[in-house]
């Protein structure tokens, strides 16, 4: 049989959809506060970096280095999560 790729159908474990009730509400949004947190720690230490260039043109090279690191970590995580899936 083949092996089915992630997110190709026909999915062949149920999934529990009242699962995401089990949590409270705080809980949730204490999650979300805690993940929405984080993402604004990572985008103001990129903003850091940013300004601290000399000139608008080290600012523009400083940002594509930036997303190519990001890219290049995405790839690598994504690549790890295929090889476990």
């Amino acid at each position: 049989m083949n092996e089915r790729r992630p997110g190709q159908w026909p999915v062949t474990e149920p999934v529990d959809l009242d699962a995401s009730h089990e949590r409270t509400v705080d809980e949730l949004y204490v999650q979300r506060a805690a993940e929405r947190a984080l993402h604004e720690m990572v985008l103001d230490s990129i903003r850091h970096d940013l300004e601290q260039q000399p000139s608008p043109l080290s600012v523009l090279t400083a940002a594509r280095n930036w997303c190519t690191r990001i890219t290049a970590a995405a790839e690598e995580i994504a690549r790890a999560k295929r090889s476990t899936a």
